[in-house]
Formats: structure tokens, C-alpha cells, sequence
């Protein structure tokens, strides 16, 4: 992969990063916790100050819906109403997003990629093969040492031809995952990265940390994110790829990862009005060609309501 390539998959990442935390901090939930979180982010290289300084000027720049929120946060002391949140930060999400990030950019970038609904399987180089969720992109950066492979989004399953001299190495956000032969699924999600291991064994590490990485074994997943790698936890690996099977199969799941995988199945946006709700739990069995019906689930069994516009749900 060339060197513009790389920098162009850097500064995607890095805005998209950048807005996450901007839209994060005006929400009005946010803390000390957060606001640090923000300034470590920004101080690691001038790369992050620049993105979060554009993420900012975008924020301050939204017009009358960003005088809007300025004015409700004033009379409020600094705290935005959930109305304030739904006229500012919706629009950060869906129009600064789609500015700095848009889906045509990334997939502009891809060798490989699925559209939204479109589950394919792409045979790569060396005959390893990857099955691409809805809404998937990824890269190749094939040498004579190393197979490499860049997912810019979704969600993809390799199946690693064996080549002990020729690691398999897939990119995703700010880590990778290392295989010489195996099945294992990586699943880009809103704030992290959820790497399952369906067969074999693979390592999984962050940029600039440890080289030989965390190891992960069969029925296995791990998360990595701006906080490093979390401890391997024990799963049902064919429950967590049921995907694969046209099926969502959620156990007490966080509402933040239900909508992050719905998204992919929809063209029509999805919001979670407020970080609190983030957390809820969702359990159920969910048929992929009816993505509303958990919409309508998650209405009936949690203390929400959904909010439907034009394009865009919200959860509130």
C-alpha cells in the first residue's frame, strides 16, 4: 500500500475519531473523566491536535442549528437539553460525518465492499477467503513477506489459507490482528474493535504496543480501543457471527453495539439520543431482512421510545 494510501486511511480514521468525541462532549452527560479523555487524545500526535481542532471548527460552525445549541447551552449553564442534543448533535453525526467521512470517500479507498444489505465473500490473493457483512470495505496490502488487509469499515470474517513464512495481518482502526492459519471475525464498532476467533488461534494488539499482542483462542473475543486490549472473554463464537446466517443474536448486548451492527442492514440513520441509554441491555433473535423489527423490540422491552423521521430513527 502506498505511502498516500495510508495517509489517506490516518486522516479518515483520525477525523472520524475526532468527531466521536466532540459530538461526546457536547451531549451534555459528559464529565471530568471525558474531558480528560479528550485532551489525552488530542495531545498524542499534531496529527490528533489538527483533527480534533477541525472536528471543533465544524462543531462551532453548524449554523443557526449550532446557534441553537450554543443558546440552550448558555441558558442551561453549560449543560444541553436533550432537544439541544437532537438539533446539534444529529447533525454532526449525519452531516459533519458525511462531510469529513462519507461512505464514497472510504469506499473509494477499498479493493473490496459490500453495500448496505449485500453480504458477499471476496477470495483474496493467496486464496484466503473474506465474508463481508453489509456495509464492509476493506484494503489489501499484499508483499512477498506479509499479507496484509485494511478493514475501513463493517464487519468481516477471514478464513486464512495456513503460510507460516507469510503472516496474515488484518488492520482495523488503531489495531491489528495476526493469524498464520485460522477463522477468526473483526467487527469495527463505534468506539472499539471486536475481533472472535472461530478456529485456530490469533494474536491481537494495538499500534505501538506489545509486538506479539494479546493471544486469543477459539469461542474467544477480545476488544481493543484508545484504552488498549481488554482481557479475551470466553463466547459462542457461531452466536457472535450468526451474521453470517442472515441473524442478530443479542445476550444482554449493550444498546450502543445493537445499533452499531443494525446500522449496517439500513440506509436509515440511527441515533441514541443521550449516553446514558447506551448501556441498556438487548436480548433476542432478529431475522436480518426485517431490521425494524428490533427497533420495535427495543421499544417494547427497554425505557425508550423511537423516534422516526425522514432517514433517521432516534432513540430516546
Amino acid at each position: 500500500m502506498n505511502v498516500s494510501r495510508q495517509q489517506a486511511f490516518a486522516d479518515v480514521a483520525l477525523s472520524d475519531q475526532a468527531i466521536d468525541w466532540v459530538v461526546r462532549l457536547h451531549s451534555g452527560v459528559a464529565g471530568k473523566a471525558e474531558r480528560d479523555g479528550f485532551q489525552a487524545w488530542r495531545a498524542l500526535s499534531p496529527a490528533h491536535e489538527t483533527a480534533a481542532q477541525e472536528a471543533e471548527a465544524l462543531w462551532d460552525g453548524l449554523g443557526p442549528a449550532g446557534g441553537r445549541v450554543r443558546a440552550e447551552r448558555k441558558a442551561g449553564r453549560g449543560r444541553m437539553t436533550r432537544r439541544a442534543f437532537i438539533a446539534g448533535g444529529v447533525i454532526a453525526t449525519f452531516g459533519l460525518a458525511a462531510t469529513v467521512s462519507s461512505p464514497l470517500r472510504r469506499r473509494m479507498l477499498a479493493d473490496h465492499s459490500t453495500g448496505v444489505g449485500e453480504v458477499r465473500e471476496a477470495v483474496l490473493p493467496d486464496g484466503s477467503r473474506a465474508l463481508m457483512n453489509s456495509s464492509t470495505a476493506l484494503a489489501l496490502d499484499y508483499s512477498g513477506a506479509r499479507r496484509g488487509v485494511r478493514l475501513i469499515e463493517g464487519q468481516a470474517l477471514f478464513t486464512v489459507q495456513p503460510d507460516p513464512a507469510r503472516p496474515f495481518v488484518v488492520a482495523a482502526a488503531n489495531g491489528w490482528t495476526r493469524a498464520v492459519g485460522t477463522a477468526f471475525d473483526v467487527d469495527m464498532r463505534a468506539e472499539s474493535v471486536a475481533v472472535t476467533v472461530v478456529e485456530g488461534i490469533v494474536a491481537v494488539g494495538i499500534d505501538g504496543g506489545p509486538p506479539e499482542g494479546t493471544t486469543v483462542r477459539a469461542d474467544q473475543a477480545v476488544r481493543y480501543g484508545a484504552r488498549g486490549v481488554a482481557a479475551p472473554q470466553s463466547v459462542d463464537a457461531g452466536m457472535a457471527t450468526a451474521w453470517r446466517r442472515g441473524k442478530l443474536i443479542f445476550n444482554r448486548r449493550p444498546l450502543e453495539d445493537v445499533v452499531s451492527e443494525l446500522q449496517r442492514h439500513t440506509h436509515t440513520g440511527i441515533v441514541i439520543a443521550g449516553s446514558s441509554l447506551k448501556a441498556l441491555e438487548v436480548t433476542g433473535v432478529f431475522d436480518l431482512n426485517d431490521p425494524q423489527s428490533v427497533l420495535e423490540t427495543i421499544e417494547q422491552t427497554l425505557p425508550v421510545r423511537v423516534l422516526r423521521l425522514p432517514l433517521l430513527n432516534i432513540i430516546l
